[in-house]
C-alpha cells in the first residue's frame, strides 16, 4: 500500500458488494459486509471523507498509537465509570485486555468493542 493511500469509495463499495454476494443473504458475513458498506456511505453522506482519509492514513502509520485512557478488570467496572460522567465520547479503554471505545448514543454514552492494534496484531500472528 502506498504511503498516502487514496480512498476510492466506489471501488471499495464494489468490492464489498461482490463479497456480499458470496454469502447467503441474512448470514453473519452478509450482514457485516452490508454494515461496512453503509458505514462508508454514511461517512461520505455527512461530508467527512477527508476526516476519514486522515484517520485512515494515521492508522496505517507504523508509529500510530491509540491512547488507552483507562484499564478495567471487568465490564461492570467500566460501565460504572461510563455512567459516572467521567467518560467522554471516543475515549479508548481496555477491559480485561480487550479494547473498547466510548460512543455517544442518543441521550447516553455506552461502550463498543474496538480491538486495539496489539489485539489485531496478535490475531494476525496466530492466524485467526
Amino acid at each position: 500500500m502506498s504511503k498516502d493511500p487514496e480512498i476510492d469509495v466506489e471501488d471499495v463499495l464494489t468490492v464489498l458488494d461482490e463479497a456480499t454476494h458470496r454469502h447467503e443473504k441474512g448470514s453473519r458475513e452478509w450482514t457485516h459486509l452490508q454494515i461496512a458498506a453503509l458505514c462508508l456511505t454514511y461517512v461520505r453522506h455527512i461530508g467527512k471523507m477527508e476526516d476519514f482519509a486522515a484517520y485512515y492514513r494515521e492508522a496505517l502509520d507504523p508509529n500510530f498509537k491509540i491512547k488507552v485512557e483507562r484499564d478495567f478488570s471487568t465490564r461492570a467496572e467500566a460501565d460504572a465509570w461510563v455512567q459516572s460522567g467521567k467518560a467522554e465520547d471516543r475515549m479508548h479503554i481496555r477491559i480485561d485486555g480487550k479494547g473498547f471505545l466510548v460512543v455517544r448514543l442518543p441521550g447516553r454514552l455506552t461502550l463498543m468493542v474496538a480491538p486495539l492494534p496489539e489485539e489485531l496484531n496478535a490475531e494476525e500472528e496466530s492466524g485467526e
